[in-house]
């Protein structure tokens, strides 16, 4: 699967140039299916939020309301009681799933209990664009910090990448770049920060930066 990791959607040219790279076509001869999942999660996320999301309406729909060829929603949490002969066909034939932000271990958790985690490996030339928490549910942890789903057991993720992200960078008064090197600290693998003019392509096993704003790499502290 190739990634596009980004904090805030395709909020630049240069991240939609990115996105048209990973899919080797243009977005409107591509096929997408977005995943609100995550929004079920997080206390602040809710009906107006998700509707928004998937309608493509401001300030939450700009990945929605670009000029896909074909574009559905798919929820994970009904995927369990309709069995896989129907909802696999549906992922394998879009070229592209929209994943929202919220809280990244409730999505985690949808991931596995739907089977769409272990569909994953399977998809080498689906593209997953993920928005904040639907980026860092491709990493190892999360950090404590961005856990808001009570049930979550810890802050552990899917880790189809080797790093951590914090996404949002001073477009929330906690999210600033010396929240982001106290909240690494404990992470024991590096990390990127991110704001929402940002994003991580990730393609055959290469990691690039695409940013139009600010971002930082933060590695871990050295070992004793």
């Amino acid at each position: 699967m190739k990634l596009l990791l980004t904090s805030g959607g395709i909020t630049n040219t240069s991240i939609r140039d990115a996105l048209v790279d990973l899919l080797g076509k243009p977005v409107a001869e591509s096929s997408a299916l977005c995943v609100p999942t995550a929004q079920w999660g997080h206390p602040n996320c809710g009906p107006v939020s998700v509707r928004g999301f998937a309608s493509g309406a401001p300030p939450w729909g700009g990945m929605t309301s670009m000029e896909w060829k074909s574009l559905g929603l798919l929820e994970l949490t009904a995927l369990p009681t309709i069995g896989p002969e129907r909802w696999v066909p549906w992922v394998r034939e879009a070229d592209v799933l929209l994943v929202d932000g919220g809280d990244a271990t409730y999505l985690c958790h949808w991931m596995r209990e739907s089977g769409l985690a272990d569909l994953l490996p399977s998809l080498p030339d689906t593209v997953w664009v993920g928005v904040s928490a639907g980026s860092m549910v491709m990493t190892p942890r999360i950090g404590d910090d961005f856990v808001n789903w009570p049930s979550a057991p810890d802050d552990r993720t899917l880790g189809v990448v080797d790093f951590s992200i914090f996404p949002h960078l001073d477009v929330f008064p906690t999210n600033t770049l010396a929240e982001a090197e106290r909240w690494a600290t404990g992470l024991g693998h590096p990390a990127y920060v991110l704001d929402d003019q940002s994003a991580i392509k990730v393609s055959d096993g290469t990691v690039e930066v695409v940013s139009e704003g600010q971002w930082r790499l933060l590695s871990p502290p050295p070992g004793p």
